[in-house]
């Protein structure tokens, strides 16, 4: 009696560990997959300015240059940028065509508004976010809305939306200035671009 009892119970152990055994190896290669996809998708931008012209700032009060995509950049760009803003405002938004429209704001002696918008990032549960560039004054990410319909609904109701978006900030004497996409972001190809933008704004030596 005391052998069949030893047995009966030996069996099933033996299978559960094997099971959970499998089980974590196929977790652990999973997770081990996903972050290699992760690390392909990132980037250096490229440092050619070829399809670019520069753009002098300093008559709407900011003394800098800025490098904006031309005619030949293929976004559907306007041969003239654009420039609205009004004297006294903190506030500018350059237009390439209707493809393209760098916001730039004043924010006087704030110089962490990169490590501000991460945190805020950070924060959305709506969202997912996958930074292509992470520096420290420029960030470049894909975000990726979550859908979470209520309990009742289909399994297909509700389609991922994915955009593109860049943020930075540069300092012109002494000023912080924030750069960066519209709200509801691009595509990838003009975040690229306005990417480069951002990185070619700089201080017009006197």
């Amino acid at each position: 009696m005391a052998t069949k009892k030893y047995t009966f119970f030996t069996v099933p152990f033996k299978a559960v560990s094997l099971a959970l055994f499998i089980g974590l190896t196929l977790l652990s290669s999973c997770g081990g997959s996903e972050e290699k996809s992760e690390e392909k998708e990132e980037f250096t931008l490229n440092e050619d300015y070829y399809d670019f012209k520069g753009v002098s700032l300093s008559s709407y009060g900011i003394n800098a240059m800025i490098m904006l995509p031309d005619e030949t950049a293929n976004i559907g760009a306007a041969t003239k940028p654009e420039i609205i803003h009004a004297d006294g405002d903190f506030k500018w938004d350059i237009l390439v065509g209707p493809n393209f429209q760098l916001h730039i704001e004043d924010y006087g002696d704030y110089n962490d508004l990169v490590e501000v918008k991460k945190k805020e990032l950070k924060e959305y549960d709506f969202v997912k976010i996958n930074y292509l560039i992470n520096e420290k004054d420029l960030i470049l990410y894909e975000q990726t809305l979550l859908v979470k319909g209520s309990k009742k609904a289909a399994k297909s109701v509700g389609v991922e939306h994915r955009s593109y978006h860049v943020y930075g900030q540069k300092t012109i004497d002494g000023v912080t200035y924030e750069l960066r996409s519209r709200d509801e972001g691009y595509e990838k190809v003009i975040i690229e671009l306005m990417a480069k933008s951002i990185k070619s704004f700089k201080p017009i030596q006197k």
